[in-house]
Order: structure tokens, then sequence, then C-alpha cells
């Protein structure tokens, strides 16, 4: 992956992804981010509700298919799939199921095609400031930000 590997921060799943052939890629789910403005616009809940809810998001802060594999609409697939399980997954290792995926897709790098054909939602960009930029350096690069909601009822469970 191109950021490398490191150790992702609070709660987190991981998933190999393989067939019959082999390995094909790697997937990595942590924690979310604390404050991203165009998701949080989006879910339209105020800073209490986001405090209270944000356990219920999980960020794919990984997504990796090994560069030899080519099948078709893999990325697509292998996303869905994903968010079909990462719910039960992250109930049993943490007692409650997430509500919303949230990922950051660095534009310079690449699309998001794979996010939006698996059906996720593009809500916006970051602003290229980071978790740690407390002085407006600006200093990484921009990302769009695409969501998946979880369950029917994802946005009275984050706003209640």
């Amino acid at each position: 992956h191109y950021l490398g590997y490191k150790p992702l921060a609070g709660a987190q799943q991981r998933y190999l992804v393989q067939s019959d052939r082999g390995l094909l890629g790697a997937m990595g789910f942590g924690a979310s981010a604390w404050s991203v403005e165009p998701r949080d616009r989006w879910i339209g809940w105020s800073r209490e509700q986001r405090r209270a809810g944000l356990h219920r998001i999980v960020n794919n802060a990984r997504f990796l298919l090994l560069p030899w594999v080519r099948v078709r609409n893999l990325a697509s697939r292998v996303l869905a799939l994903a968010a079909s399980r990462i719910g039960r997954d992250w109930a049993q290792r943490y007692g409650f199921e997430p509500a919303l995926l949230e990922t950051f897709v660095e534009r310079t790098r690449f699309t998001g095609a794979c996010y939006r054909a698996a059906n996720w939602t593009y809500v916006g960009e970051t602003k290229g400031r980071g978790k740690m930029d407390r002085y407006n350096e600006w200093a990484l690069p921009v990302k769009r930000v695409f969501v998946q909601p979880l369950t029917k009822r994802w946005r009275k469970e984050l706003c209640a």
C-alpha cells in the first residue's frame, strides 16, 4: 500500500482478500476520523451528537488489491462484501454494530471509481490539513470523502 504498513489507531478489523488462486489483497478498517466537515455536514449532526455517535462510524483506512491481480469489477465486489460483513464482525469484536463506513481517497492518485461502483456516496473533499494540523499548515493532500451506510436507520442511530 502506498501509505505503508502502520498500526491503525483505536478499534480495528483487518481482512485478507483471497480466492482459490491465492491472495488478492487486503483491507483494514479502524476508528473514524474525529472531525470531517463534508461527512459531518452530510450526516447533519450537532457537535454533541458527533461526540456521542462517532464510535458508530468505521473508517476504511486501507484497501489494496495486489498490482498483478487483474479481475474485472473485483474492487467494487470486495468493497460490497466487506460492507456486508463488517457490522457482524465489529459487533462480535467490540459489542456494537457500526452504522456508517467512511473512507478517504487521495484525489491526485485515485478517482474513487471502485467506491462509486460499490454504491458508496461521495460527500466532498478534505481541506488537506489532517488531524495533527493545529497551525493551518495545509500540508497533506486533499482527499475525496466517501461514505456507505450500513443500516437502514443509520442517521437516527448516529444522531440519537
